[in-house]
């Protein structure tokens, strides 16, 4: 496949045209999303008015942007003006918002070309994308398997050769985590990188928006196009992004690397193999390669599910029948609401709402919720120690390949061991990336993650760089 750096040099220096790359983008959906299921939302319109505009640029001699021409597939919980957005959810289905998220205005100034919205668990809580209220999306690899999720939809379009670049949001994994059994690259930000402003939330101290791509120039390409502070956002870096173009092909050499016990700790042997083999490719490009143990690291599952269902019932409440979305009629205002919220969310979203909002009631905040707290800070302290001796951390980015569809749906417990890797670096807010790093027994991809500290994507995406050369 063509990638999306090359696609827009295509297109900027006339050798095709955005109305090319959209209509092959299109009818690539077409062909293969009736069996995938990736998309919710297509459109068609939409993507060519938009292709139009930048091909008039071109014809005019203007530079109509870094991706210009490139498809991008945005997941459905990214606000997009006069397009319906769902978050996969029958409480906000046929909602179309009056105006989009900061990163896609940002990526349409780039040039990119939205085709539609992609499926993901129902307001991202998921593991698999088997939590969509409008069904499940199939791994591209096999059909019988899950892409991972919640980003699901975004990663199987990109890893099925629908679009070059999709966007995820990132709360406990689910962009890497969905990447790594579709075989893609997928990057989580530093928290504050990206900003935040129109996306539908989840667990608001938790989530960041960040690309899937096929390969780790066309991330960074991405990444640098919708990076950057955003008066929207309260929670936006008020400085510029760190540049992580320039830096890709600066390599490893001296880098000191910690492979981290915890972030292996459970894994499939296979798994394990594809990570020390990466350990291996960094040692011969220079870097140095150290063991470490990060023991606090195995409390972040426990932290994790409670501080997000805790943000999570707080962000959800407004879905009352009230304001916008779904309403069911009753004979009162509570039961109106009670009836709305009852066949508006799926099981997934009730269990997290009711989790939360026991975590956060009196008698039990401290208990639970402030604990959780605690123990986040102490993962940071935990990730401080290993930035004196590490400047990039190595690991798996899940346990295991993509499992069948249905395996884990009606035991959460396992589900949510699906994120085990993933999480550490949400708590603590820092950048990570994972990339394709080889094939599992089964014959299904693998992904390698790589963590650094906060701002520091340009080291990580260099060594990323390193890996997807060596794999």
């Amino acid at each position: 496949m063509t990638t999306a750096v090359e696609l827009a040099a295509a297109v900027r220096d006339g050798t095709t045209t955005a109305r090319a790359t959209t209509e092959a983008a299109l009818a690539a959906v077409a062909a293969n999303d009736r069996e995938l299921h990736a998309f919710l939302h297509v459109d068609r319109d939409g993507a060519l008015a938009a292709a139009d505009r930048v091909d008039a640029l071109t014809s005019q001699g203007r530079d109509p942007g870094p991706l210009a021409g490139v498809p991008v597939a945005l997941k459905d919980n990214l606000c997009t003006q006069g397009v319906p957005t769902t978050a996969a959810s029958r409480i906000l289905e046929g909602w179309v918002p009056p105006y989009s998220a900061t990163v896609v205005d940002r990526l349409v100034a780039a040039g990119a070309i939205p085709i539609g919205k992609t499926n993901l668990d129902e307001f991202a809580m998921g593991s698999s994308t088997e939590n969509s209220a409008f069904g499940p999306t199939r791994n591209p690899h096999d059909h019988g398997r899950v892409p991972g999720g919640s980003s699901g939809g975004s990663a199987a379009a990109v890893a099925a050769g629908m679009v070059a670049i999709g966007l995820g949001s990132d709360t406990g994994g689910s962009i890497r985590q969905p990447a790594a059994l579709c075989g893609v690259v997928g990057v989580k930000p530093t928290y504050g990188m990206v900003s935040r402003y129109g996306l539908i939330a989840f667990a608001s101290s938790l989530d960041q928006i960040g690309p899937l791509a096929t390969t780790v120039a066309d991330a960074a390409a991405c990444l640098e196009a919708i990076a950057g502070h955003d008066p929207m956002d309260a929670t936006s870096l008020d400085e510029p992004a760190p540049r992580v173009v320039a830096a890709l092909d600066r390599g490893v050499d001296g880098a000191r690397v910690g492979l981290v016990a915890e972030l292996l700790d459970g894994a499939a042997p296979d798994v394990v193999v594809a990570v020390e083999r990466a350990a291996e490719a960094l040692e011969a490009a220079g870097a140095h390669v150290a063991e470490l143990t990060l023991p606090e690291l195995r409390l972040g599952l426990s932290a994790y599910y409670l501080i997000a269902p805790a943000e999570a019932s707080s962000n959800l409440a407004r879905y009352d029948g009230v304001r916008y979305g779904l309403r069911v009629d009753a004979a009162d205002v509570q039961a109106m609401n009670v009836a709305t919220r009852t066949r508006g969310f799926g099981d997934e979203v009730k269990r997290r709402v009711m989790l939360g909002t026991y975590a956060l009631s009196a008698g039990y905040y401290d208990a639970y919720y402030g604990r959780a707290q605690r123990v986040r800070t102490l993962m940071c302290r935990a990730f401080a120690t290993a930035w004196e001796r590490c400047d990039l951390l190595l690991g798996a980015t899940a346990p295991t390949t993509a499992f069948e569809l249905g395996a884990k749906t009606a035991d959460p417990m396992a589900m949510y061991l699906s994120d085990v890797f993933t999480i550490p670096s949400n708590l603590s807010g820092e950048a990570a990336i994972t990339v394709p790093f080889g094939r599992g027994d089964d014959g299904l991809p693998i992904g390698v993650q790589l963590l650094g500290r906060a701002r520091a994507e340009p080291r990580v995406f260099a060594a990323a760089r390193v890996l997807e050369a060596a794999a």
